[in-house]
């Protein structure tokens, strides 16, 4: 069948007579019209996925029914697809493949590829639910990976760069091991991500039974990335956090939402921006900067969060380069609402409102009570109620085009924390489990591989363009993955086990394992159709 707007195509015989040959095999072929290159094949659990992924080229689409595929062995994705063409792997419309196995490897692996994208599928148990190796401008978008025996999604193969991932509208939960929603990059820039988009999904519960369980990891080195709008609640270590950027452009985290952090709620050490932010609960600060790796607290903006914790709201250790903390509803109900460490002297703090204690002479209003100035704060419901004292309050030199509704904010009277007041009440998602509604655009059918952009924008000022990196949780390294079934041996920042057919080395959690298995009953014939098809039989199909 075809995908949502295209039309099956009539080929020439030649074609017609490969159309047929693959009908044998299980599977069906249609042609995107317009595209003589482009072709859309239909499987299902009982058909040969490897196979089948084998024969993909530029511009063509895989489409999987619904039902379970457990694999026995490897799967590889070494495809390359380009900007105009970009290589999709989904789910037919209105049904769910699951695609799963055992902890002896992970369950997806995609290596050295480039403008694919992989949607609406359900990924669950394996190693890593979906690892990414030395690849560029992959997508993985509108996916449910779960109940993994280690991270999730990561992209973290020591020597690697990794340009214009986009994980967009994924839900990730119940991981194993080190436990990370996402781990994107390496300990001590061994690789690096850059210019890339984490947005709109929803990651809880990875705590129980792992050693860290980060909701989203961004390792040192990693920069011009942008972590935006996703919900993330239950995690084991801190619900975001990122490492510095040395000196390439910040990372932004903007417009997230996040409680029950095993942490800190955002943490971060350098070159990051972190604004419009909601954090409702962390068992240690809100937002905690600190050296790490060679990162030293500086190059932090700092604006419009609204932060309710039993500790410090936000801590700056070890101050070394310019800070701003700007128009933050900060409620502390046992600790400092703002504490600052190393050279103060090159932190700017202005139009805070809240609770607890600040040693600086200005910038913090200390005046306000968490149960006059929100809604319902009991329930997570933080928006500002009337007579707030966040409304009006703020300092307009510093402040952003909206807040996390995506509500224009008035240039001269600004209000403080995450949320532009309302007298009506919040025009916006009302926070509570699930994808946040109304802020990223999420899914979208078939999806594109093309690069995200780059969070561009200066340092200091509003912060409104840039993006963030937060510092890491004190402890570098995590534990290696399986080989064939195996226990890699634990990592302070190492490298993980490396696979004997494939599966690559590991920063920190990666699973370098992999088991021997074969492609099915019809691996033959459908290999060697993919050969005759990529070897140029493409190029001579014909539209009537």
């Amino acid at each position: 069948s075809s995908a949502p707007g295209r039309r099956t195509a009539s080929v020439r015989p030649l074609t017609s007579r490969l159309a047929l040959a693959l009908g044998a095999a299980g599977l069906a072929l249609s042609l995107a019209p317009g595209v003589a290159s482009a072709a859309t094949t239909e499987i299902g659990p009982s058909d040969d996925l490897d196979a089948a992924i084998k024969a993909l080229a530029p511009g063509d689409e895989l489409v999987l029914q619904g039902g379970t595929y457990t694999l026995n062995f490897r799967l590889g994705i070494t495809l390359n697809g380009t900007a105009a063409m970009p290589i999709v792997i989904r789910a037919k419309d209105g049904e769910t493949p699951i695609i799963t196995r055992d902890a002896a490897q992970n369950v997806v692996n995609i290596e050295n590829s480039s403008y694919v994208t992989l949607q609406g599928l359900e990924i669950s148990g394996g190693s890593h639910g979906i690892r990414i190796d030395d690849s560029d401008f992959i997508t993985i978008e509108d996916c449910h990976v779960h109940d993994t025996g280690d991270v999730a999604i990561s992209a973290n193969l020591p020597g690697s760069t990794y340009e214009g991932l986009r994980f967009i509208h994924n839900h990730i939960h119940d991981t194993g091991g080190t436990g990370e929603g996402f781990y994107l990059g390496c300990n001590d820039a061994g690789c690096v991500m850059f210019n890339s988009v984490i947005e709109g999904n929803y990651i809880h519960d990875t705590k129980d039974g792992v050693s860290q369980g980060d909701g989203i990891e961004v390792k040192q080195g990693s920069y011009g990335n942008l972590i935006k709008d996703n919900v993330i609640r239950d995690t084991g270590y801190p619900c975001i956090i990122v490492y510095g950027t040395q000196g390439n452009a910040v990372n932004t985290i903007e417009g997230n939402a996040m409680w029950n952090c095993g942490d800190h709620g955002i943490q971060a050490a350098a070159d990051a921006v972190i604004i419009n932010n909601l954090i409702l609960g962390a068992a240690a600060n809100g937002i905690h900067n600190q050296v790490h790796q060679g990162a030293t607290p500086g190059n932090l903006t700092i604006l419009h969060n609204t932060i309710l914790v039993d500790n410090d709201a936000i801590r700056t250790n070890d101050i070394a380069a310019p800070v701003l903390i700007a128009n933050n509803a900060l409620y502390s109900s046992g600790g400092n609402a703002i504490r600052l460490g190393g050279d103060t002297g090159q932190a700017t703090v202005s139009g805070n409102v809240g609770t607890g204690t600040f040693a600086g002479s200005s910038g913090f209003d200390g005046s306000g009570a968490r149960a006059t100035d929100f809604a319902d704060f009991a329930n997570n419901d933080v928006f500002p109620a009337s007579g707030s004292k966040l409304v009006g309050s703020g300092d307009s030199a510093h402040t952003l085009p909206d807040d996390f509704n995506g509500t224009a904010r008035s240039a001269s009277s600004v209000d403080v924390g995450a949320y532009v007041y309302d007298a009506s009440g919040n025009p916006g998602w009302t926070v509570g489990d699930g994808f946040k509604q109304g802020g990223s655009t999420g899914g979208g059918t078939g999806g594109s591989g093309g690069s995200a952009g780059a969070a561009s924008g200066g340092n200091g000022g509003s912060g409104n363009g840039g993006s963030s990196n937060t510092g890491g949780t004190g402890t570098g390294g995590s534990s290696a993955g399986a080989t064939n079934g195996g226990s890699g041996a634990a990592s302070s920042g190492g490298s993980g086990a490396t696979s004997n057919a494939g599966g690559g080395s590991s920063d920190d959690s990666g699973c370098g394992c992999s088991v021997p298995g074969g492609n099915g009953s019809r691996g033959g014939l459908l290999l060697g159709l993919g050969l005759l098809l990529g070897a140029g039989l493409r190029r001579r199909r014909r539209l009537s």
